[in-house]
């Protein structure tokens, strides 16, 4: 079969370098496209990741400087990382870093303008929707620097014995206002670091940077390791784009003339094989405060069984302009996941930009000739034009066979702006089919909203993909969900303490591998029954366990603020789903100010200290973020603490699926399921090379 690929692989090359050169879009320091004013520099970037206990805590640290005559603004925008909620944003005002409180946004862009206006020192943060946070400081002072601080909280991503851990930079090119008004300052002059802190409850077998070869990984112990990347001006060049960093081969630190913000930063950790499938629980509970937040995870173990047969498959390609940098990557990857279908299995192609085609003439049969035929039509495909995603996916859901299992395999960015564009009309769509959905969502600022909600509504999957990703890694993960059958209609109960206000309400189906991670409130303590239900392949399975909820204390208050996004994510669905409602716009904004979360209807403001005071605004934040450092200060102080609460009555028998091995994990392209997973394997570790000759 590979013969009949290596023509497509050429030509998909030779696009892949001609989109490349127009270099790929990059957070940074934005000024006027007009050149109007002049700009600024984006002289430090430190970025410090703490991940412990099921989530990760991100702490970027800026240095602005303006070497002009005359005070200026800094805007700086960058992507919003997957789940992630911005819990401070610090500026330092005469020497002393001053933390900001979170006002409505109307509120807070109000008196920002004013203190700006006024000529003191004021910062705003401010959320663009699911595609970027903008930050605002002024003044920038005339010859001197501005030292900004932003952290946000996001839950961990860990799949089939896998963790990941994604530092968002490219910027993703979907938002054309911002791209027609601003140019970027895409790079860090003096001095960039990164430094990602591993401490888990589990041993971990290895550390893996991919696409960053100036990074050094080193392990403390067991269950503790670090990650270093130090890119400092006038240091050893970074490195070329095919390499990375892992603890068999680590990277020396060094540096470049300037770190360029055009490339995501990407860490995976792996566990070792044959670990138990496992329920973790971690709680907090105030002093004085009957009431505590839970995060329950649950790693079944690896007993679902193979699928087998033949299959249809649909794939529904994205060729509009916003894919102008992605499309070779998709169309190389096509051309090696028709390669890949089994005798038995049959394909259509459809494409979508302003409008939708369909490449194909309904379902074809694989031969080597059909192979060979459709493997070189998508190697010549071009982006242009608008997105018309609902017509894409209408076509792509006409003709099915209703006696074959169908899947879909949409590849997009979802920023759906020509057509049908209303959430609640793609999910009626969706309502009068029986078929899964698999959406791979190509690079930062996608429509993640969108094409999850459009997943969960199918019981699919959805699969973030970053052009930094360990690709061949990613394709392990994902084969394992489609090679075996999936838990459907999963539910879980918990009896023997009050539970409420669980978060997601409804969790709907779970693949091989995925983990179970559940937010909510609890009061009391004492011993739980906790039941994990769901069907598979039409047959009723019960998990059980027995164990206690902790009485008081806890090191991690951060799990409030986990919760409070979380259900501010789940009221954002509902309003996507459903259309706006002033009862969900008022529950958001009541729980982004009591948690001092940055939301579509909330900022976050920095005011010189006395400022605050005659605005009237209570410091509750400051207060709050002094509560979650000191609790940060004291977990590190010992070692990594195991949450699992369910050693001494296992709810599952089984070893979780592993990617290390063990199990019955490892079925790598055996099953008719796997064609789709390939599509961008190749494509990236091209692109990565594509990239790299266009900056020569």
């Amino acid at each position: 079969m590979t013969s009949l690929i290596s023509p497509c692989r050429w030509l998909a090359g030779a696009l892949m370098l001609a989109l490349a050169a127009s270099g790929a879009r990059a957070a940074g320091l934005m000024t006027p496209s007009d050149g109007g004013l002049p700009p600024l520099s984006l002289n430090e970037q430190h970025v410090t990741v703490d991940v412990e206990d099921g989530y990760a805590i991100t702490e970027v640290e800026q240095v602005f400087h303006n070497p002009h005559d005359r005070d200026l603004e800094a805007h700086y925008r960058f992507p919003v990382p997957e789940k992630g909620a911005v819990a401070e944003f610090t500026v330092w005002i005469d020497g002393k870093p001053v933390v900001g409180e979170v006002l409505e946004k109307q509120k807070a862009r109000q008196v920002y303008e004013q203190e700006k206006a006024a000529g003191r020192d004021a910062g705003l943060t401010e959320q663009d929707g699911y595609k970027a946070f903008d930050v605002q400081v002024s003044p920038v002072r005339a010859g001197q620097d501005t030292r900004v601080r932003l952290v946000y909280l996001q839950p961990l991503d860990e799949d089939t014995g896998v963790g990941r851990y994604l530092y968002p930079l490219e910027e993703g090119g979907v938002d054309q206002r911002q791209l027609d008004f601003w140019t970027a300052n895409e790079r860090v002059e003096e001095h960039f670091t990164f430094t990602l802190n591993l401490r888990t409850g589990y041993p971990v077998a290895a550390v893996r940077v991919p696409d960053q070869p100036g990074a050094a990984v080193t392990q403390t112990s067991p269950t503790q390791w670090r990650v270093v990347l130090d890119n400092r001006a006038g240091g050893q060049p970074h490195g070329d784009d095919e390499g990375g960093a892992d603890a068999e081969r680590q990277g020396s630190p060094g540096g470049q003339p300037a770190f360029q913000l055009n490339r995501d930063i990407a860490v995976y950790w792996r566990y070792p094989p044959d670990l138990p499938g496992s329920v973790e629980l971690v709680a907090y509970k105030a002093p004085g405060s009957d009431r505590g937040t839970f995060m329950m995870s649950l790693t079944p173990g690896d007993d679902l069984p193979p699928v087998t047969g033949g299959r249809d498959w649909v794939f529904v390609l994205d060729v509009s302009g916003s894919m102008a940098g992605k499309l070779a990557t998709l169309a190389d990857g096509v051309g090696k996941a028709l390669g890949r279908l089994q005798p038995e299995d049959r394909f259509r192609i459809v494409l979508f930009n302003d409008g939708a085609r369909e490449l194909t003439s309904g379902f074809v049969a694989v031969t080597p000739e059909a192979v060979s035929d459709y493997v070189n039509r998508v190697a010549t495909l071009q982006s242009s034009g608008g997105t018309n995603l609902y017509d894409g996916l209408k076509t792509g859901l006409k003709s099915l066979d209703a006696d074959r299992p169908t899947g879909i395999a949409l590849v997009t960015d979802g920023v759906a702006n020509v057509g049908v564009t209303e959430q609640k009309r793609f999910l009626e769509l969706l309502d009068r089919y029986d078929v899964r959905l698999f959406t791979f969502i190509m690079g930062n600022s996608a429509n993640r909203p969108l094409l999850t909600a459009l997943t969960d509504a199918s019981n699919g999957f959805a699969l973030s993909v970053s052009n930094s990703d360990d690709m061949v890694g990613r394709l392990m993960q994902a084969t394992g969900k489609l090679t075996h059958r999936a838990m459907n209609d999963v539910t879980l109960d918990i009896d023997g303490v009050k539970t409420a206000d669980l978060t997601p309400e409804r969790i709907g189906t779970v693949y091989r591998g995925g983990r179970i991670v559940v937010l909510g409130h609890y009061w009391g303590d004492g011993p739980a029954d906790v039941t994990l239900s769901a069907k598979v392949g039409g047959e009723t399975r019960r998990y059980q366990t027995r164990f206690p909820f902790p009485a008081e204390g806890g090191a991690n208050p951060e799990l409030e603020r986990l919760w409070a996004y979380a259900t501010i994510q789940d009221l954002q669905r509902q309003r996507d789903n459903f259309g706006a409602d002033a009862d969900l716009e008022e529950g958001i904004t009541d729980l982004a100010l009591e948690y001092g979360l940055v939301t579509d209807y909330t900022s976050m403001v920095v005011l010189r200290e006395e400022m605050f005071e005659k605005y009237g605004i209570d410091r509750r934040n400051a207060d709050r973020r002094e509560l979650e450092k000191l609790a940060k200060a004291q977990r590190e102080a010992q070692a990594p603490a195991s949450h699992r609460a369910d050693q001494s009555q296992p709810m599952f028998q089984q070893p979780r699926p592993s990617m290390g091995g063990g199990g019955s994990g490892g079925a790598l392209g055996l099953g008719s399921l796997l064609p789709f997973l390939i599509l961008f394997v190749a494509g990236l570790l091209r692109a990565r090379r594509a990239s790299s000759v266009s900056r020569v």
